[in-house]
């Protein structure tokens, strides 16, 4: 009987993205979240006793600012290197992008695959036969699982390999393969890296990718760890995903259909942030509240919109470690803008004129000039980094408009209007 670990996309000493606008925000601790998610993982090895230790690529993030990272991982290597634990790395898109870790020496327990072919590393002590390749380019669009070796007849096989098999979202599509790509090699385990989202691909044989070990923003929302794989008799009996990740992220949506005041819309919050908490088990939080619901309050929501965010940033901190990465207001009318424009009445004249006018992009900006407050709102795709576009494409432009109609219709309601 043996153990290992499988663990990826590391990225040590990648920055944590959108906390940083927080006064109150552990900065230090946030931008050493990857090397104390890392040392979590390291402290379980040694606990655990695991046998090895397999890293699917992006260990690293890119080239380093300084030494200090390659200082850190060599230290860490070497405390595996004392407990007996072997290490098996291969590169990946980002460790490929490093100028300065390919000279980095490694303590004897490591072994970094080539990257001018896969190979394969034997323990024959345990009857284990790693098989890898790194990449020796950040770009690698051929299927290199296809350039692994055959199995080793008489020992336990695992392919360690960064890819995003046919495609995942939010990935680039590197080292493309197939799962039928992978169970031809007849290998035990595939041991993946490169998806940031834990997956189990499949059982026969197992096909995995462990997530990365620590949530860098809001995408990598959700726990985040490692996997631990536990083989007798050359079969795998036991596969457990165990969390190290030491800040969560995580998506916060809130249902206010039934909220008839602003107070009981922070009540609402306040479950909500209570019930995240419990989810992150301790651990300081990083979310973004979804405030969603056909809602009473909706207008009021609205039209105190940038107000309404500082309050629920208190609402948070009050709760404890909880920083409100963002809030986006989903909310909507009981009543719908389509089926007021039809009715006799200020505010129905008033959509009616709004509609009619030819105004583009800078034109609705001047007639609502705290719009841009409000773009957290907008869509995603209406943004380069954090700044609004202003070109008046057809897309953007009703959106825009869009955005006008809710916050005058939403002045008009407060005052004695329809909602």
């Amino acid at each position: 009987m043996f153990k290992f670990l499988h663990t990826a996309d590391i990225h040590l000493d990648s920055p944590l993205k959108g906390l940083e606008s927080y006064e109150d925000a552990p900065l230090e601790e946030i931008r050493g979240a990857s090397r104390r998610a890392f040392d979590q993982l390291i402290d379980f090895a040694v606990d655990e006793e695991v046998d090895f230790l397999l890293i699917a690529g992006d260990l690293y993030d890119g080239d380093w600012k300084d030494y200090h990272t390659g200082l850190f991982l060599v230290n860490r290597m070497g405390r595996l290197q004392r407990a007996g634990i072997r290490v098996f790395i291969v590169a990946g898109n980002h460790d490929a992008a490093s100028n300065t870790t390919r000279a980095l020496p490694l303590p004897d327990n490591v072994s970094l695959f080539s990257p001018r072919k896969a190979e394969t590393k034997l323990l024959d002590d345990l009857r284990v036969a790693v098989h890898g390749q790194s990449y020796a380019a950040r770009d690698v669009r051929e299927n290199l699982a296809l350039g692994y070796p055959p199995r080793q007849a008489g020992y336990f096989n695992i392919g360690l390999l960064h890819t995003a098999l046919s495609g995942r979202v939010g990935h680039e599509p590197y080292a493309p393969c197939t799962v039928d790509d992978l169970r031809v090699m007849g290998y035990d385990y595939w041991a993946l890296g490169h998806v940031h989202q834990q997956e189990v691909v499949a059982r026969d044989p197992w096909i995995i990718f462990p997530g990365n070990l620590q949530g860098r923003h809001i995408r990598e929302s959700g726990a985040k760890g490692a996997t631990l794989v536990t083989v007798e008799e050359s079969r795998v009996t036991t596969v457990q995903q165990r969390e190290f990740d030491v800040l969560r992220w995580l998506l916060c949506p809130v249902d206010l259909s039934a909220c008839q005041t602003i107070e009981a819309v922070f009540g609402q919050v306040r479950q909500a942030l209570e019930a995240g908490r419990a989810a992150g088990e301790g651990r300081p939080l990083a979310m973004r509240l979804i405030l969603a619901g056909a809602c009473p309050v909706h207008a009021e929501l609205i039209d105190r919109w940038p107000r309404l965010i500082d309050e629920l940033r208190g609402v948070a901190a009050a709760s404890g470690e909880v920083w409100l990465e963002k809030v986006l207001l989903q909310t909507r009318r009981r009543t719908e803008l389509a089926e007021l424009v039809g009715q006799d009445n200020a505010l129905a004249g008033l959509l009616r004129f709004l509609d009619e006018l030819p105004l583009g992009a800078e034109d609705l900006f001047a007639l609502v000039p705290e719009l841009p407050a409000f773009k957290s709102r907008l869509p995603a795709e209406l943004f380069e980094g954090d700044e609004p576009l202003l070109a008046d494409s057809p897309g953007q432009t009703e959106t825009l408009r869009a955005e006008v109609r809710e916050l005058l219709a939403a002045r008009l309601l407060q005052n004695g209007g329809q909602g």
